[in-house]
């Protein structure tokens, strides 16, 4: 099957990757200006300073030292499942003694802090560079050790042990607690070289490198010549935040405030699209309750998205304080700030109402059941302390706990009633059903039981009014169900004015005849967006393209230079290596694949997709010694997993 030359090059870099033999470096940044560090803004920032200095920002990477460590490391200790972990010092050096990447007992000294509270958590350099984050923290509520994943017995073989590569600060954590980070992995060495230009999340990770903002304010912006400078704003600063743009601040804070994949290698400049530098993940199984409420840590922005808040306009700094980090008010005050009688200018959609009273929450004034959060904003706790709020703002529905098995926030309080006593008390409270209409669940619950029949239901969500996220995680839904007629259904969707539906709806196309796949597909290599512009060119890799007209050929040879970036920057994920063998498989690169699903399984051992397909490659090649080999060693980390003892009985 013919392919372009600019494909060809992708699979050239894809398989130096895999080697590994790529080292990524941190971009020509010549265009951006000079950051400056907190410090440099005291002088005429002096409030926001004020009210910075303690915040979670400013304390979210400190250096390990007697201000900022609260932990006991006077020789203390905390035993789990066996493993006993002990925090000394000696002088002024904190140590964390535990088991190492090998199993063994081993001594580290503490190279940085995370946090404040309600825990504070430590990370050490198991080798020169690589940094990884210690699964037992202190509880600076209680005082006392802890492990974050109390129920789980974590041997270092398990990719998700502290040594792990899903605990390694460098690609997973360090970006969202510093200021211009830079995480410089060489896929050749398997060595971190990162950057930081401070540590902690400073003034210029929010309001973006300060050296011309600097001048600007020196010469009052009257004497500087060619000014503003392009990509810059009036000030001289990559970003500006306007109280007629919500979406520039939202998206902003949603960088660290989300889960996601990224784009790049490090913290992209302040101003950056969203779209531009990450991967929003949609509502899937682990992540979100059928429904879209919270399961796993996904940090409020896929939430908020789908509230009636953000499509109101509401941003992040109209609930919090962006230097503090606090609320505006206490309790219900911050919600009655336009929830009451007397409303909020600002926003004059909101029904003019009384809500903290008895006749709209049923519960006793300031009790906890009188709380807005309580039945709006349901809290989950995460790494074993940490309470975090579900921000989609939503009605209880205690019929789509029935339905699904989604929560509710009616039996998060009164589990012994159960849900179908809570449901017949908000049909006695609130009889107008008009928020009990049907929804999205059922047919996100039906879908991720592998229920096919349901295809038609999630076209119907992917074009309809619903929120973007809500669309977009339909069409993801959609994709092992989709036949030629559902792509068609959906090719408007590749238009749609929301990034997350475009580079979802691409996917869809799969299912496609190639001549539509690629008809449709071609506009997308160029789109306003590097998330769509990326997803197009994924898809383009398999297209039987013989030849095209210049303007798309090179957007399509821009777009796979994008993703070869990308793949580059996250070479240090075992999922980017996952990626990596299927790229090879589908342009025949047997070797290449092997060596891509080997990196993937010797950085995660519990990668079973990876081990399955090296097991069939050596076995498709003839080496039926080799591939039962690959077996045995897979099923050593993996034991009793039924794909690989299936694939056993086939061998």
């Amino acid at each position: 099957m013919p392919r372009l030359f600019s494909i060809r090059a992708v699979w050239a870099v894809a398989s130096a990757l895999a080697a590994p033999a790529f080292g990524q470096e941190s971009p020509d940044t010549a265009e951006v200006p000079a950051y400056v560090g907190t410090e440099t803004c005291i002088e005429c920032h002096e409030a926001e300073h004020e009210s910075w200095t303690g915040s979670h920002h400013d304390l979210a990477w400190t250096e390990p030292n007697p201000d900022t460590v609260l932990a006991d490391f006077n020789d203390t200790s905390f035993t789990h499942k066996g493993v006993t972990s002990r925090f000394t010092r000696e002088g002024d050096t904190l140590f964390i003694e535990s088991d190492g990447p090998d199993g063994k007992i081993t001594k580290w000294p503490v190279a940085g802090v995370i946090g404040i509270t309600p825990l504070q958590q430590y990370f050490v350099e198991t080798e020169p560079g690589r940094y990884q984050t210690f699964d037992v923290p202190w509880d600076t509520e209680r005082n006392e050790w802890f492990h974050i994943y109390a129920e789980q017995t974590l041997p270092a073989s398990d990719a998700f042990h502290w040594t792990g590569p899903y605990k390694t600060w460098n690609n997973r954590c360090a970006e969202c607690h510093a200021t211009d980070y830079w995480r410089n992995y060489y896929a050749a060495t398997r060595t971190y070289s990162s950057t930081v230009s401070e540590i902690g999340v400073g003034c210029e990770a929010c309001h973006g490198p300060g050296a011309a903002h600097l001048e600007w304010a020196d010469e009052d912006g009257a004497a500087l010549p060619d000014w503003p400078r392009p990509g810059l704003g009036e000030t001289g600063l990559t970003i500006d935040y306007s109280a007629s743009d919500p979406e520039t601040e939202i998206q902003q804070c949603a960088g660290c405030h989300s889960r996601r994949g990224p784009l790049q290698d490090g913290s992209p400049v302040p101003g950056t699209p969203y779209h531009d530098a990450y991967r929003l993940s949609t509502l899937r199984p682990g992540l979100y309750h059928p429904d879209g409420q919270i399961l796993d840590e996904v940090y409020v922005y896929g939430s908020f998205l789908q509230s009636k808040m953000y499509a109101a306009g509401v941003t992040c700094s109209d609930c919090h304080d962006v230097h503090s980090a606090q609320n505006h008010g206490e309790g219900n005050g911050i919600c009655l700030a336009c929830h009451s009688p007397a409303g909020n200018p600002d926003f004059p959609s909101v029904k003019l109402a009384e809500y903290d009273a008895p006749e709209h929450h049923f519960h006793e004034p300031d009790s906890e059941g009188a709380q807005c959060v309580s039945c709006h904003m349901i809290e989950r706790v995460y790494m074993g302390v940490d309470g975090r709020h579900d921000h989609s703002f939503r009605i209880p529905r205690p019929d789509l706990t029935i339905a699904t098995g989604a929560p509710n926030a009616c039996t998060d309080c009164h589990a012994e009633e159960g849900p179908y006593w809570a449901q017949a008390e908000i049909e006695k409270r609130f009889p107008d059903p008009v928020n009990r209409a049907p929804h999205f669940a059922t047919t996100f619950a039906a879908a991720w039981k592998g229920d096919g029949t349901v295809a038609d239901d999630l076209v119907e969500i992917a074009l309809s009014d619903l929120p973007g996220i809500v669309r977009a995680s339909a069409l993801e839904t959609l994709v092992p169900f989709a036949t030629p007629g559902h792509a068609a259904a959906v090719a408007g969707a590749l238009e749609d004015p929301d990034p997350m539906v475009r580079s979802n709806a691409v996917t869809v196309q799969r299912a496609a005849a190639p001549t539509d796949m690629v008809q449709r597909l071609l506009p997308l290599l160029d789109d306003a967006r590097r998330a769509v512009r990326q997803a197009a060119a994924r898809e383009m890799l398999a297209a039987p393209i013989a030849s095209m007209p210049a303007r798309y050929e090179a957007a399509l040879t821009s777009a796979m230079s994008e993703w070869q970036e990308t793949l580059a920057a996250t070479a240090d994920f075992p999922e980017t290596q996952l990626v990596l063998g299927g790229i090879a498989l589908t342009t025949r690169n047997l070797q290449a694949a092997l060596t891509a699903f080997r990196e993937s399984v010797r950085m995660d051992p519990q990668m079973v997709q990876a081990w399955a397909m090296i097991v069939r490659i050596e076995a498709a090649a003839g080496r039926m010694d080799a591939a039962r080999e690959t077996l045995e060693d897979a099923l050593r980390v993996n034991p009793g997993d039924p794909n690989l003892e299936a694939l056993a009985a086939q061998l």
